[in-house]
């Protein structure tokens, strides 16, 4: 199954490339990192929890829809095992991307799923947790277009899932965090593509949001195996370098404990989002790349904080949220 929108984003994939004339303006943006280890470790172990998730009280899950022909190309769909009133309208949408270095992880990982399900779904929200192909089968830049197709393919059967397409919030942690600010970041052209608007994006803890920058500077060495050593690729797929003003909103939560130091990537990509006339806003905690991820969802400052920037997006969404 090939979508006419994955036809429509082979001209988005040419159109993401930069100029290699640009210059790394962005460096004045972004402190100087400290050298960062030379193995992650257990950083990207528990970037979405290594066991599958229990289904929460009260809530069901769809299995396995299609966005794609690719086995990978699937998202599991979280909805209340009771109906609620029809009068409440249909459901706003969170519409998650797990992380894994761009290499690994899945949809089903508990600390991608558990606690945000579990909160958000019997408040009134459909939570959808999305696959995607991974490296070194495709590019970034493939993995990104898969979720914009998967975006679009989730927008169009929302209905049947009691669910309101106009209502979509993005979420994504670690690399799945890059994912969607990418995809956030070309929200102009994507609606022109014939993808309908979304309402903002949760970026949680991406610390590649300047890959230029993130490249010029000490870094993982998986990096390069996933992101090579062109610059005209690191340019390609970097939210920084794509943001016009005119997306929707951001929020970048960052881990203030991770030894890369994304808050100073967050920071520098929010302030330029704002410079261009855009809405971003920051959420630095103290928490490791994992917690962030797996305890958003628990009862904490931290959850209402990220709920206190949906709730902003719509007036739905915030009388869901109380």
């Amino acid at each position: 199954m090939t979508t006419p929108l994955a036809f429509r984003l082979r001209t988005w994939a040419s159109r993401a490339s930069l100029p290699l004339g640009l210059a790394l303006a962005s460096l004045a943006a972004v402190a100087p990192a400290r050298a960062q280890p030379t193995d992650p470790g257990s950083f990207f172990d528990d970037a979405g929890g290594g066991t599958t998730t229990t289904l929460p009280a009260g809530v069901q899950r769809i299995a396995d829809v299609p966005y794609g022909p690719d086995p990978l190309q699937r998202m599991d769909i979280y909805l209340p095992s009771t109906p609620r009133s029809s009068v409440e309208g249909p459901a706003p949408v969170i519409f998650m991307v797990h992380g894994g270095g761009w290499r690994r992880g899945d949809k089903a990982m508990s600390g991608v799923v558990q606690e945000k399900a579990a909160r958000w779904v019997p408040r009134g929200f459909v939570f959808i947790s999305v696959n995607y192909r991974l490296h070194p089968a495709v590019i970034v830049l493939q993995e990104a277009i898969d979720v914009a197709v998967a975006l679009d393919t989730a927008q169009k059967q929302a209905t049947q899932w009691g669910a309101d397409p106009t209502k979509f919030i993005l979420m994504g942690h670690s690399a799945g965090a890059h994912l969607v600010s990418f995809v956030n970041a070309h929200a102009p052209l994507l609606q022109q593509l014939g993808v309908t608007p979304w309402l903002g994006t949760v970026s949680l803890d991406s610390a590649l949001l300047n890959a230029p920058v993130v490249m010029s500077l000490p870094h993982y060495p998986f990096y390069d195996e996933v992101l090579g050593s062109d610059p005209a690729f690191w340019f390609a797929i970097s939210p920084y370098h794509a943001v016009t003003g005119a997306q929707p909103p951001y929020q970048f939560v960052c881990s203030t404990s991770r030894p890369d130091r994304p808050c100073l990537q967050a920071q520098g990509m929010a302030a330029h989002v704002q410079a261009l006339g855009g809405r971003a806003e920051v959420l630095p905690q103290d928490l490791t790349h994992g917690e962030i991820n797996a305890n958003l969802g628990l009862e904490s400052g931290y959850t209402q904080a990220v709920e206190a920037f949906m709730g902003s997006l719509d007036p739905v969404v915030a009388q869901r949220l109380r």
